[in-house]
């Protein structure tokens, strides 16, 4: 199915760039950033449709397919794998999709033209659909529990869980929307950790889990061809943030999201980065005066930007990070 799903974006992948341009959909820069990155204003953006559109069609495919075979075969039970395993992150991606889209629109054509959505409205539409998410996979599908590394039995936190899935999903969702600022980062990186969650999704029987990881690298295997660099499409947020929040669903359905920050390196660590700059500004701001920055800039692959390393130089070396994250994981997830 991966590789249905590469073949498939490779084939959207110009006519959509086409469409993109002829509408003007082009990436807007905002000033605060690298200097460097000026050239690419104008580079089609919501690029995330060329592999979101596809895996959503198929999923349903899949689905409408196992509907047909239960009711020619009574004892077929895919339908009942299907709707746990798929339905969730599925409506999950289509719900930060359309609000990412929403928000990479109005960055480009909106009042708030290279800026997009207010943060706070942003961030509250989010915390609903996480919300949403957590709740109905918590109270309708009893998914409660925790796999700790190298304790056999995995550990049940009841309600308690609902919060937590609600932190997991929305530090998913902005820590990928976060890496998403070079040339293939963000769908290299995502690409890994759908990988290793789809091993660990195998090695515990999610067999329809697993196929979603796959579709999900495959799809993002086609999205490379166009983005890495020099990039002729950008994802944009409806890329990033549906992949991010995907992937927490997906983290939390195997119970394996301890491993997370682990797998998920490179975005925890823009994460990070980001709230310590923002932190030591307003502690600095308050101490002495004025704010000071703790790297030159953030998140963190821009303080590497203004070090003066090319863009490939950075990608390649955080996939490396990424590669040696996504393998430590997962064996702590199987030990």
């Amino acid at each position: 199915m991966g590789g249905v799903t590469f073949f498939v974006v490779l084939l959207l992948g110009r006519p959509i760039i086409a469409l993109l341009k002829k509408y003007r959909i082009g990436k807007q820069i905002r000033l605060d950033g690298p200097s460097s990155h000026m050239v690419k204003t104008g580079t089609p953006t919501m690029g995330g449709i060329v592999f979101v559109g596809p895996v959503l069609a198929l999923v349903l495919g899949m689905y409408l397919i196992s509907r047909l075979l239960v009711r020619i075969t009574p004892n077929f039970g895919g339908v009942v794998l299907i709707g746990k395993s798929l339905a969730i992150p599925m409506l999950v991606m289509l719900g930060f999709a359309i609000l990412g889209a929403v928000d990479d629109y109005m960055g480009v054509r909106g009042v708030r033209r290279g800026e997009g959505m207010r943060g706070r409205s942003k961030f509250a539409l989010q915390i609903v659909i996480a919300t949403i998410a957590a709740v109905v996979m918590n109270l309708g599908f009893e998914i409660s529990k925790v796999g700790v590394p190298f304790v056999s039995a995995p550990i049940d936190l009841g309600l308690v869980w609902i919060p937590v899935a609600i932190f997991i999903i929305l530090a998913a969702a902005n820590g990928v929307n976060f890496t998403d600022g070079l040339d293939g980062l963000s769908a290299l990186i995502s690409f890994l950790i759908f990988i290793a969650y789809g091993i660990i999704a195998y090695l515990q029987g999610q067999v329809f889990l697993t196929m979603l990881c796959m579709v999900m690298a495959g799809a993002l295997a086609g999205f490379l061809w166009f983005n890495v660099h020099p990039a002729a499409l950008f994802m944009g947020d409806l890329g990033s943030e549906a992949l991010g929040a995907t992937l927490g669903v997906i983290a939390l359905m195997t119970g394996q999201w301890l491993v997370f920050p682990i797998i998920a390196i490179i975005p925890a660590a823009e994460v990070i980065s980001v709230v310590i700059q923002v932190g030591w500004f307003k502690y600095t701001k308050r101490k002495y005066g004025e704010g000071r920055r703790f790297f030159k800039m953030a998140p963190i692959h821009n303080h590497f930007v203004q070090l003066g390393w090319s863009e490939p130089q950075i990608v390649q070396r955080f996939w490396l990070i990424g590669i040696i994250g996504a393998m430590v994981g997962i064996g702590l997830a199987v030990f």
